[in-house]
């Protein structure tokens, strides 16, 4: 696989705010320093792409597949990247179409970036997108960047995000469009692995947040964003624990940034409690995911020691999946069919080795610094309700400003339309400066 060294200038980015280990970080802000070392896009150590887990595939319901993978390079890190995170590796022009027809272009000034990003072991080369509207921002000061993180794509690199939206396949679309209608700028990161060698570390928090802030650091390195603009983070599903994850870690790794505020829908915040409502569900490919990433970043787990020749081939298939295509392919699959004992995957989530790895992706350790607000649907069919509201009762405890609404409205896919024109009321509110009614004790 690809090897990529990436010299990383680093300044005091807190990596121990959500309890990780340092990922080439915690120097003094008056001391930089520089270190060498090898990104991984990952340990890969079969052919495969990536991982996601309880997510909005169901948002994608009725889209047709991604675009086949392109033989252009841009994906392709060259051999050595030096630069802080959101540094500008390359970058091109692009399109963003609403349908595969190509025949709705949103209006917007289009630039596909590769940037440097991090994870929780190290450096690491991402892709995304960067869309400025071509109107005026008529709101109050500059213009605010957005930087949205999007719901599951899949594991294949033909489900990259910034594939899709040049494609018209991206099924976030309409959501992003709605963002640029109100006069922002929105930057999407593709996460890492997308596109990019390596596998996708879905809902692992401590990569995804890194890679959202990152996003925001190269609009404004491209010169499309100011320094002094103010940001914004919104996601759902996969994208709520991305957005969830950059709110944690905003303070320590990107303090630089002007972070106004971060909404969060239907978080998987706690893998270990969303795994079994995915065992044997519509959505089981994402389950399949979920397995996928954790042993390929923690290979000492013996993760696929567990599974017998019906579950290897499940796992390899899988990874060559986007949204659509592995719901369809996996629905309804149990994963005691997959295993050597016949015991579904989460009778062994417990398991001390097992449990300490998926704690380590646990939201709700630490707390955002900004207003918040976090949203689920009370009859969610992908993401875990309880789980969700612990993490926002969780920063609650430590004293965040947060506002957890239930939402009524039955499915994962509902509880996204549901849930965006509050997300939208939010993030207009940050950027007006008014007042912000947490709920913290109410729920």
């Amino acid at each position: 696989m690809t090897r990529v060294t990436v010299t990383l200038t680093l300044r005091d980015r807190g990596c121990r705010a959500m309890g990780e280990s340092p990922m080439s970080t915690s120097m003094p802000t008056s001391s930089p320093e520089t270190r060498t070392g090898s990104p991984r896009p990952r340990r890969s150590r079969r052919p495969r792409t990536r991982l996601a887990l309880a997510a909005a595939a169901a948002l994608a319901g009725g889209l047709v597949a991604a675009p086949p993978a392109s033989a252009a390079d841009f994906y392709t890190p060259p051999a050595s990247v030096s630069g802080a995170p959101g540094t500008v590796v390359r970058s091109e022009s692009s399109q963003f179409y609403l349908d595969p027809l190509k025949l709705l272009k949103a209006p917007a000034d289009v630039t596909r970036v590769m940037y440097v990003s991090g994870n929780a072991d190290g450096p690491t080369v991402v892709t995304g997108t960067v869309l400025q509207p071509r109107t005026r921002w008529i709101g109050r000061g500059e213009r605010p960047v957005v930087a949205y993180a999007v719901g599951t794509q899949g594991m294949a690199d033909r489900c990259a995000p910034s594939r899709q939206l040049a494609a018209g396949t991206e099924y976030e679309g309409a959501f992003i469009k709605g963002l640029l209608a109100r006069g922002y700028t929105v930057a999407v990161t593709d996460y890492e692995g997308l596109g990019t060698p390596g596998v996708h570390p879905y809902v692992d928090p401590r990569s995804l947040g890194r890679n959202v802030l990152d996003s925001v650091r190269a609009a404004q390195r491209l010169g499309i964003v100011t320094s002094t603009a103010p940001v914004l983070v919104s996601g759902y599903s996969e994208g709520g624990n991305a957005a969830a994850g950059a709110l944690e870690l905003a303070a320590g790794y990107a303090p630089e940034l002007r972070l106004k505020g971060g909404y969060a829908g239907a978080v998987p915040a706690d893998l270990a409690r969303v795994a079994p409502k995915l065992d044997g569900s519509p959505y089981a490919a994402f389950l399949g995911y979920a397995v996928a990433a954790l042993d390929d970043a923690e290979p000492q787990l013996g993760i696929r020691d567990l599974l017998n020749a019906r579950g290897q081939d499940f796992l390899d298939r899988v990874q060559d999946s986007c949204t659509i295509d592995g719901v369809a392919s996996f629905a309804f699959t149990r994963t005691s069919d997959l295993t050597v004992d016949g015991r579904p995957i989460s009778a062994f989530l417990s398991r001390p080795d097992i449990a300490a790895a998926l704690a380590e992706r646990r939201l709700g350790s630490a707390r955002p610094t900004v207003p918040s607000l976090v949203a689920h649907s009370g009859l969610d069919d992908v993401v875990d309700y309880a789980q969700g509201r612990d993490m926002a009762r969780s920063w609650c405890s430590k004293g965040a400003k947060v506002r957890f609404q239930t939402l009524v409205t039955p499915t994962h896919v509902g509880g996204a339309v549901a849930g965006f024109p509050n997300a939208f009321a939010f993030l207009e509110g940050r950027v007006a400066g008014t007042p912000f009614l947490s709920t913290c004790g109410l729920f």
